[in-house]
């Protein structure tokens, strides 16, 4: 053997501590910089002021939800510490607005919704109340962005005045509905889509057993778009004081209009009425400058952003008086077991609502419903938690957010009342069952079943197909399950059989027609529905508290920790990620969560597909 070691292994060896000593290197300064950050956030006073006569500047990126998901406490720093996966609370965009309307200190508000995503209607309505109130105070509201989509502009229509950038462009398309269809895929693959159904509008499955949508499909999605989108038309067409013609143009009429604009979609958008002034960010620095004055430092106006601001008006948690209205948020497709805040399960949800019954604080609950359904399992379950309360003498009132359909409507049915929003998406009053096999495929390839067992049942596989006797049973349960359905609703909303069969089957409603047909009790909010609640406990004086799942104690101490610690961080850090790549990863984990969230143990779902408009 040789004295000295090879070549290769002196070549290894440098390779590896070459490595080696890099991997500690940036261990070492990721470590002690999130570090020294930690110590920086904890020994600075980082106390907000507001300069007097300072604009309220409602930086409203990401999606406005009814409850945030939980994150990991890292990532929620590496996101600037508010920013959930895109998610802003309604209930702290309300708040803010609300409260900056009697502060003395505010003297206007700012729009900044440039990126804010998909919100359904009935939360944006939410705010164009809040920002109306607002303009009460006779303080103005702004609104500016370098483009404006339907859900931007909606809001924008509340604003005094709307800015837009000279090469911007305000895009309003209508409503549609679109979807892929598989069944000749499914044949391709020779798959078996064994599909269990009552109701003519319950739609949810036919991308696997047509290639097309029905008529009946066809029928109530045009009339439910069209309902959805006169709501719409009507509030911005009052608030910008034009006809509804003028907001969603023919293509011939947009061809006329953008000629004279000389081909300029900013141009145009200021000739239709759609905005009132085009500005570059310079210039729409220098307008406010104007309304609102320079601050002490530096160039830039007087104004505060809207995380500090909440920061500043957010009190920390009271002990609640003895009458006290519980809210329970009641958001996401309803699964089975536990699930985290954010998510609707059987269990936990179950577990909050046993939780109200039992506080002899709370006199009243309103359960937040914003759910297109899910398990048929798991909803029956939150309703038997529902009319527990009842049966302890404490009122129950939903209060419908964007959806509450299927089994949003379920868990929602035996209320003493219910309040939907004019743009709720509800009803969805239908079942279905579905089940894919795969002998077919396999045969195909040469992969068979076989082998004995002591039923049909014990025999049951996907590998085997169905019996047309195991399919029959399972069509009895699915139409026994609906049986159920329309009864409940009958029951509860003293309604025939017969009466409710007719606008079931499936079918989708918006809360104004939800009205007519008697499924709801009135349209509101969440603040009518509090009312409703104290008023029906016989409460005068209450206080409302949110009903949660609450975070460890170690677990609030990293979230503040590292929340403070990421304002010092490098931007690069804090960057987001908006990668063609990681949008396309993010629309796949999507498709597999949906497809998870079919984990019903009896095989059954009450759930809404059109619920995503």
């Amino acid at each position: 053997m040789p004295a000295n070691p090879s070549l290769v292994k002196r070549m290894s060896r440098l390779l590896w501590r070459t490595l080696n000593g890099v991997r500690k290197l940036i261990l070492n300064v990721i470590f002690f910089g999130l570090l020294i950050a930690i110590i920086v956030s904890i020994s600075i006073d980082d106390n907000v002021e507001i300069e007097a006569g300072s604009a309220l500047v409602l930086d409203l990126s990401g999606a406005i939800v009814e409850q945030q998901r939980p994150v990991d406490p890292i990532q929620t720093a590496m996101e600037n510490g508010h920013d959930t996966e895109g998610e802003i609370l309604l209930a702290d965009v309300l708040n803010a607005i609300d409260n900056a309307a009697q502060d003395t200190r505010i003297s206007s508000i700012i729009l900044d919704i440039g990126n804010l995503k998909w919100t359904g209607v009935s939360k944006l309505q939410s705010i164009g109340d809040a920002l109306s109130r607002f303009k009460e105070s006779g303080k103005p509201i702004i609104a500016e962005a370098n483009w404006y989509g339907q859900n931007q502009y909606f809001l924008a229509s509340f604003a005094d005045t709307i800015y837009l950038n000279p090469q911007g462009a305000v895009e309003m398309e209508g409503l549609s509905r679109y979807r892929q269809y598989y069944k000749s895929a499914l044949d391709k693959l020779k798959i078996n889509a064994h599909i269990f159904r009552v109701g003519t509008f319950k739609s949810a499955v036919e991308p696997f057993i047509r290639d097309d949508m029905s008529p009946a499909a066809k029928e109530a999605n045009l009339a439910l778009l069209t309902d959805m989108w006169n709501s719409y038309q009507t509030v911005v067409a009052q608030n910008r004081k034009m006809t509804g013609e003028d907001l969603v143009l023919t293509a011939q009429r947009y061809i006329d209009e953008l000629d004279k604009a000389e081909g300029q979609s900013a141009q145009m958008a200021l000739n239709m009425g759609w905005v009132d002034k085009l500005v570059s960010a310079e210039g729409f620095r220098l307008d406010m400058l104007e309304l609102v004055g320079a601050s002490a430092e530096g160039h830039r106006y007087k104004h505060v952003n809207f995380y500090d601001y909440l920061s500043l008006i957010t009190l920390p948690p009271q002990l609640p008086n003895s009458d006290t209205v519980g809210i329970i948020v009641a958001k996401g497709t309803i699964l089975n077991g536990h699930q985290p805040a954010g998510e609707i399960g059987g269990e936990s949800t179950s577990t909050l609502l046993r939780k109200a019954r039992f506080d002899d604080n709370i006199k009243a609950v309103v359960l937040r419903v914003d759910s297109p359904g899910g398990s048929a399992f798991a909803s029956e379950q939150i309703r038997q938690e529902v009319i527990a309360l009842k049966t302890a003498g404490k009122p129950v009132v939903v209060s419908m957010g964007s959806y509450a359909a299927s089994g949003g409507y379920w868990i929602s049915a035996s209320a003493d009342y219910i309040y939907a929003t004019p743009t709720t998406l509800t009803g969805s009053i239908g079942i279905f069952g579905m089940l894919t096999t795969f002998e077919d495929s396999l045969s195909s390839i040469g992969v068979h079943t076989d082998g004995v067992a002591t039923s049909q049942w014990a025999g049951m596989s996907v590998t085997k197909g169905l019996t047309p006797e195991i399919k029959a049973v399972i069509q009895r349960h699915i139409e026994r399950g609906y049986r159920d359905f329309i009864s409940l609703v009958a029951s509860e909303r003293d309604m025939s059989i017969d009466d409710v069969d007719s606008i079931a089957q499936g079918r989708v409603w918006s809360g104004r027609k939800a009205l007519e047909l008697g499924l709801v009790d009135e349209l509101g909010d969440l603040e009518q529905a509090v009312t409703k609640a104290a008023e029906m406990a016989k409460l005068d004086h209450y206080d409302s508290e949110l009903i949660e799942q609450e975070l460890t104690p170690q677990e609030l101490f990293i979230k503040e920790i590292m929340s403070s610690a990421s304002a010092y961080l490098p931007q690069s850090v804090t960057a987001d990620n908006t990668s063609v790549i990681t949008q396309l990863l993010s629309q796949w984990s999507s498709a597999i969560d949906d497809f998870n969230a079919f984990d019903d143990p009896n095989g059954m779902y009450l759930l809404c597909d059109n619920c995503n408009l």
